[in-house]
């Protein structure tokens, strides 16, 4: 909670003076201002929680007090001081059916405009229907609930616009509902709150058109902004889920709710979706789990097989080599990643993540990390600012093994070296390895298509291609695979290096 001092105390002072002057008005602004970073708490003051139309209901659900609880901690990480912008807070959530994400919505809505004056947002869908009978429908449920109800008029549609806004400022402080018409797109541009909160909410979001996301951007760069999208994962193309698992995914909070896990919704329905389609069918990962449907037969890692391996519980050998991998980033928005696995496990040793780093700085991390982990090789990915990253590392006294992911690949049915080491990695993953829990690299794993050269090699897409579909550059997942480039032999047992030596006794890729 805001204190004199401390961020916030501005809209304290600034709610206090564009309230009513009644005494109990006053007051009234006193307590809510106090909910400014916290927005489950402003949820469960705000409504008669256990009576009323609220009977048998103590709060939100879980999952939901979760999500505002991570709003609140955003909003403390930036502290707004009312004059100088923060970067945006931005959440992206997928979802399946019926787990109450319009509650959500009306919730935030309320929040935000109780708390920070002059505030103005927008929220959107697809339809004037959706609009109507969902977003704005549920809005009005929960302000009719609310104990700041007499500080707004709310227009809920029928033949005319949708809109909440304050009694005594109602230019310049409100929300207004509007379809996501892509010829509309100029009316998703900046709405100009620079001493307070611009904010957009993107309800079934896989439908918002590209260019209303694009528009939205300009709106950004003033005040205290946020946006949140929910929406059922319904397309593997669009700007929802480039957020979600592309380019733009390192920018957003994001969340994948499985409908099964809260607790307002029809479990049974669910038990009967699974057993008629399958756990494994798009109409259920959709529906149920609120996961995008499988990237198609041109997926080259699947899915379940990644997701089997999250935290999977394996046996390290004393002569499993610990092996690195480094792959350097490319582009202004890749990163480089080191990854250490030993045998089937690729969680224990750690993984490092570093954005906007040189080569040099890159190769420090890189000597630093294996002085301290003293693996048995360390393969570099060589291609193109990577080669500084190799050299410098040599100079620093490592001994490092320069891959080009572009070689000729030195097992048969590959095109190049980085499909066979893919290859490996897809085999090693059927088998089983311990992979953490981290929604970036299983997206990384199970991204990437592949075909066929005429001469019926596997020829994995590139990242150039991979971006070109929205998706984000598989750093996590390259890092990964160069652990399995080739064979690594461990010294302990009296060979080592990654010569195609002989040993009947040890498998490179224990499976």
């Amino acid at each position: 909670m805001p204190r004199p001092g401390q961020p916030g105390c501005t809209h304290h002072v600034g709610l206090r003076s564009v309230v009513s002057q009644l005494s109990v008005d006053v007051e009234l602004a006193d307590e809510i201002a106090q909910f400014y970073a916290d927005p489950l708490g402003h949820v469960l003051f705000s409504y008669p929680w256990g009576s009323g139309p609220l009977e048998g209901f103590a709060g939100p659900d879980t999952w939901a007090c979760d999500f505002l609880n991570e709003v609140g901690a955003e909003v403390r990480k930036r502290g707004f001081d009312g004059h100088t912008a923060v970067d945006p807070i931005q959440f992206s959530t997928a979802s399946g059916h019926g787990i109450g994400k319009s509650a959500l919505t009306a919730w935030l809505i309320r929040w935000i405009m109780d708390t920070r004056p002059f505030s103005k947002g927008i929220v959107t869908a697809n339809t004037n229907t959706q609009l109507r009978t969902k977003t704005i429908s549920e809005l009005s449920k929960w302000h009719a609930m609310g104990i700041t109800k007499h500080w707004w008029t709310l227009n809920a549609g029928g033949a005319g616009s949708m809109n909440m806004y304050h009694n005594d400022h109602r230019e310049t402080w409100r929300v207004d509902a509007q379809t996501c018409r892509e010829e509309n797109s100029e009316s998703f541009a900046g709405l100009h709150s620079a001493a307070a909160t611009p904010f957009y909410i993107f309800d079934e979001a896989s439908a918002v058109p590209d260019k209303i996301f694009e528009v939205r951007e300009g709106g950004l760069t003033d005040g205290e902004p946020m946006t949140f999208d929910f929406g059922n994962p319904t397309r593997n193309t669009g700007r929802f889920y480039e957020n979600m698992r592309g380019k733009f995914r390192h920018r957003y909070n994001r969340r994948h709710i499985d409908s099964r896990d809260v607790k307002i919704t029809n479990k049974k329905v669910f038990e009967n979706w699974i057993s008629d389609y399958g756990i494994d069918s798009d109409f259920v990962k959709v529906r149920v789990l609120g996961e995008f449907p499988s990237a198609g037969e041109l997926q080259f890692i699947p899915s379940e097989a990644a997701r089997a391996c999250i935290d999977l519980t394996v046996v390290v050998q004393p002569h499993d080599p610990l092996v690195m991998g480094v792959d350097v980033a490319r582009f202004g928005d890749d990163q480089s990643v080191i990854c250490l696995r030993q045998g089937r496990d690729a969680e224990s040793q750690g993984w490092h993540k570093f954005r906007g780093l040189d080569t040099m700085a890159v190769a420090a991390k890189v000597v630093e990390i294996a002085r301290d982990k003293r693996p048995e090789t360390v393969f570099i990915d060589g291609g193109g600012v990577g080669g500084g990253v190799v050299d410098r590392c040599r100079q620093l006294g490592l001994d490092v093994v320069e891959i080009n992911f572009g070689s000729k690949a030195t097992q048969r049915g590959y095109s190049n070296l980085r499909a066979q080491m893919w290859g490996n990695l897809k085999e090693a993953i059927i088998d089983g390895i311990r992979l953490p829990d981290d929604p970036d690299l299983i997206t990384d794993l199970t991204g990437l298509e592949y075909g066929y050269t005429l001469k019926n090699e596997i020829k994995l897409e590139s990242k150039e291609a991979a971006k070109g579909r929205g998706i984000a550059s598989p750093d996590l997942a390259d890092a990964l695979a160069l652990t399995y480039v080739m064979p690594v032999y461990p010294s302990r047992l009296g060979f080592s290096g990654t010569q195609q030596a002989t040993a009947a006794d040890y498998d490179p890729f224990p499976g």
